[in-house]
C-alpha cells in the first residue's frame, strides 16, 4: 500500500508540495532535499526567507511564488479521485534503480494503475523512437514489443505518437504489460489523440509521471522525462531516430547509468535511422528482434536462437558427392575422367558418386558422359531439391 492510501503524513505532504514547486530533474533541488531534508526545504520556501544555496535571487523568487500557490492536500484529493497514487522514495513500491539518478532522482511519482511499479521495473525494457516514424519503424516497434511481452517483459515508453504508441499497442495486443511515462500530470493524458490508448494502458498496465495532477507538458519536461525511462528499465532500444531525436537523449542517459543500450538498424537512405546508426557506431548493441534484446538484458541462459541461412538440398549431400556435383559443367556432358579431375578424386570414386547423384535426380547419363539434369540446374540455382 502506498503512503497516500492512509492519512497523509508530514513527509508525504512535503514531497507532494515540492513536486508542485521544483521542476523534474532539478539537481539543485535534489541536493537541497539530500542536505537539508524535505521538511526544512519546505519551511524555507513557505517562509520566503533564508534562501537556499545554489540559485539566483530571481530563481529563488520564482520558487517562492510557486510555493505560495502549492496545495498538497488538494493535489492528493484530485489524484485519489482520478485513481492516482503518489509514490515516494522509501515506499515498498518505489523502484530502487531510480536512485541511480542521484540528486536528479524524482521527488516522487504519480502512478495510475494497480500493478506494482517496483516489481514490473525489475523486468522491463524501454522501446523508444521517432514520433514521425515510418511504416517500417511502427511495424518493427510493435513486433518487438509484442515479442517482449510474450516473453514476460514489461515494455516501457513515453506514450507519444509514432514509435512510443506502436510499442505500447504491440505489448497490449499480446496481452502483455506496458508502462507509459508521461511528461505531464497522469490525469491529463498527452497527446490528446492518445487519450484512449493511455486509458487502456492504465487499465492493463501503468501510467506514471513526476508532474502533479493537471500539469501540462513543456519541451524541457519531455527531455527530463526521458531520464526516468532510462533509469527505470534494464535497457533501452531505439527503433528509429533522427540525429536530433529526443529518443537519443534516453539512449545516452541509459549509457550513463550503465544500462544496456540497443538500436534497430534501418535503411541507410532514411534520415529517421541516422541517429540509430550513430548509436550503433558507438557502444550500442545491434538488435533485430525480441530474442536479441532478451539475450542482452535477461538472465544467464536466456539466449537468442542460433540463426542460419536456408539449408539447400545440396548441403545435405556427402562432401565427396558435393565435390563431384560441383565439378560437372553447367551446359554440357562431361566424361568421368574430366569430372574426377575437377573433383580431385579417382575415376572409380567419381563414377560411384555420379550414380548416387543420378538416383537423387541431379545428373543423367549422356552416352559416355554425365550431365546435370534440367531440373538440377534450376534447383541448384534456386536452392530446391530436383526430386
Amino acid at each position: 500500500m502506498s503512503a497516500d492510501a492512509r492519512e497523509p503524513d508530514a513527509e508525504l505532504l512535503a514531497r507532494v508540495f515540492l513536486a508542485r514547486v521544483i521542476e523534474p530533474g532539478d539537481e539543485v533541488g535534489g541536493r537541497w532535499v539530500r542536505e537539508f531534508g524535505v521538511a526544512e526545504v519546505v519551511r524555507r520556501l513557505r517562509q520566503a526567507r533564508d534562501a537556499l544555496p545554489g540559485v539566483s535571487a530571481a530563481r529563488w523568487g520564482g520558487l517562492v511564488a510557486r510555493a505560495g500557490a502549492a496545495e498538497p492536500e488538494r493535489d492528493l484529493d484530485v489524484a485519489r479521485a482520478a485513481g492516482v497514487r503518489f509514490l515516494r522514495p522509501g515506499d515498498v513500491e518505489w523502484p530502487g534503480q531510480l536512485d541511480d539518478l542521484g540528486d536528479g532522482r524524482p521527488l516522487g511519482l504519480w502512478v495510475r494503475g494497480t500493478a506494482s511499479l517496483r516489481m514490473w521495473a525489475l523486468r522491463s525494457v524501454a522501446v523508444v523512437g521517432a514520433r514521425a516514424c515510418t511504416e517500417y519503424g511502427a511495424h518493427v516497434a510493435a513486433d518487438l514489443a509484442s515479442g517482449l511481452a510474450e516473453r514476460g517483459w514489461i515494455v516501457v515508453s513515453g506514450g507519444a505518437y509514432g514509435i512510443d504508441g506502436a510499442a505500447h499497442r504491440g505489448a497490449l495486443a499480446a496481452s502483455g504489460a506496458t508502462v507509459a511515462v508521461l511528461a505531464c500530470g497522469v490525469d491529463r493524458p498527452y497527446p490528446r489523440g492518445h487519450a484512449a490508448l493511455i486509458g487502456r494502458i492504465a487499465e492493463q498496465g501503468l501510467v506514471i509521471g513526476e508532474l502533479p495532477p493537471g500539469d501540462h507538458p513543456t519541451p524541457s519536461r519531455f527531455i527530463l522525462r526521458n531520464r526516468v525511462i532510462a533509469a527505470l528499465t534494464r535497457g533501452t532500444v531505439v527503433v528509429e531516430a533522427a540525429r536530433r531525436s529526443g529518443s537519443l537523449v534516453t539512449a545516452r542517459a541509459s549509457q550513463r547509468l550503465g544500462r544496456i543500450t540497443m538500436g534497430i538498424p534501418g535503411p541507410v537512405t532514411s534520415a529517421l535511422s541516422a541517429g540509430v546508426h550513430e548509436l550503433l557506431r558507438g557502444e550500442a548493441a545491434l538488435v533485430t528482434d525480441a530474442a536479441d534484446v532478451v539475450e542482452l538484458v535477461g538472465e544467464m541462459g536466456e539466449l537468442a536462437p542460433v540463426r542460419h541461412g536456408p539449408v539447400l538440398p545440396r548441403d545435405l549431400l556427402e562432401p565427396a558427392a558435393r565435390e563431384v556435383l560441383a565439378a560437372l559443367p553447367g551446359h554440357r556432358a562431361a566424361p568421368a575422367e574430366e569430372i574426377a579431375r575437377g573433383a580431385r578424386t579417382t575415376r572409380d570414386e567419381a563414377i560411384a558418386r555420379l550414380y548416387e547423384l543420378r538416383a537423387l535426380g541431379y545428373v543423367e547419363r549422356h552416352g559416355d558422359g554425365w550431365k546435370l539434369t534440367r531440373q538440377a540446374v534450376i534447383s541448384v540455382r534456386r536452392g530446391r531439391s530436383p526430386c
